[in-house]
């Protein structure tokens, strides 16, 4: 691939990521532009990119003029363009040594449902059966989050007549309306951010409302006092696990005011799932290890109590009413199968227990089903 007038090159360079169903595309000074398939970086045969200039008029094609005026100020600018071939793509454009690079995610233009996810029943369960409430989808950068939750909104909007407010940064699936209402509202476009954009979402009358990120205390107090009030909140955290999904949550607090927020989730939380996106058999594919918490009167109970500790042996046994661990997960898809065995031990959260269930031996760490009962 020769390299092209920047405004030309940006765009075969979209067409070529899509192409290959690619998930990324790195630009940085003096490399040549970088895609990643499966999880793996791997160099475009293209020669390297010149200079700073070069990629900021590839760049200027895609960038709203306010977001230009960001990364100017602040060295760092999130937005989302469309490319020809109608996907669309996440974009972050930051300095690094005084030039300007960028990353660029692949979201496709398909809306995902659960299947396509690869995702277990309880998910759409959960959401079939929750007209209000909080609902978490949790885990770290790439792990499916948005897709999830774009899921979610795909199920409400041909099952269900409500209005739909999303506020994201920036907007990655643009959904059309069905049987549902739905305003979505991109942070530095329509709003300066989370915190002014949840300050007026109830005036505007809505049915559910979903976060794209919950990064602050202003964020989560407001997403908690709106699923407090009857509307559904859905919203994505960056954690590993539902444990320490808690934890996060309760960081964004000072200390005298936890009791209060553990009881207004102990009220309103409807499920925590947690993902992580794990290299499958075939090259070039990733699955979903799961967990999932619901909100049972035993979960309530552990809330307000601060016994965190106990999420694990819950999650063990609870399993008859849709509740899942990553060893659980983990063992479905090695059985399925879509990992292999090593890759599950590199994944799991416990080796041992793994190792057992594979055995077809089902434990759980010593001590923590007694205290459970206790």
């Amino acid at each position: 691939m020769q390299l092209l007038p920047p405004q030309e090159q940006i765009q075969r360079l979209l067409a070529f990521v899509s192409a290959n169903a690619a998930s990324d595309l790195h630009l940085k000074v003096g490399y040549p532009p970088t895609i990643r398939i499966g999880g793996h970086l791997r160099r475009v045969d293209c020669p390297d990119l010149p200079d700073s200039e070069y990629i900021e008029q590839m760049m200027d094609v895609l960038m709203p003029k306010a977001k230009r005026e960001e990364y100017d100020q602040r060295g760092a600018a999130d937005f989302a363009a469309r490319a020809a071939s109608g996907d669309r793509f996440r974009i972050n454009v930051f300095r690094s040594e005084g030039e300007m690079h960028a990353a660029l995610r692949r979201v496709q233009s398909k809306i995902p449902n659960f299947t396509d996810l690869n995702l277990p029943p309880i998910y759409e369960k959960t959401i079939m059966n929750s007209l209000e409430g909080l609902i978490l989808v949790s885990g770290v950068t790439g792990s499916g989050k948005s897709s999830t939750l774009a899921a979610m909104l795909k199920y409400i909007n041909a099952n269900r007549t409500m209005h739909v407010i999303t506020i994201e940064d920036p907007i990655e699936f643009a959904f059309q309306p069905e049987k549902c209402i739905i305003s979505q509202r991109e942070i530095g476009i329509d709003v300066t951010n989370f915190a002014e954009a949840l300050r007026f979402v109830v005036r505007q009358d809505p049915d559910c409302i979903m976060i794209g990120e919950l990064r602050d205390k202003e964020t989560m107090l407001a997403a908690l006092q709106s699923a407090e009030t009857g509307h559904l909140v859905m919203g994505s955290i960056h954690c590993n696990d539902a444990e320490q999904t808690f934890s996060r949550i309760l960081e964004f607090f000072p200390r005298d005011e936890h009791a209060f927020i553990r009881s207004s989730l102990a009220n309103s939380l409807k499920a925590i799932m947690v993902q992580r996106l794990l290299p499958g058999l075939e090259p070039g594919t990733r699955y979903p290890a799961t967990e999932v918490l619901l909100n049972n009167s035993l979960v309530k109970e552990k809330i307000v109590r601060e016994e965190d500790s106990d999420i694990p042996a819950i999650l063990h046994s609870c399993r008859e009413e849709g509740m899942r661990d990553f060893t659980q997960s983990l063992y479905e898809m090695v059985e399925k199968p879509w990992i292999s065995r090593d890759v599950a031990m590199d994944y799991a959260p416990n080796r041992e227990a793994l190792r057992s269930r594979l055995k077809g031996i089902d434990t759980v760490g010593e001590g923590l089903i007694s205290r459970l009962r206790s």
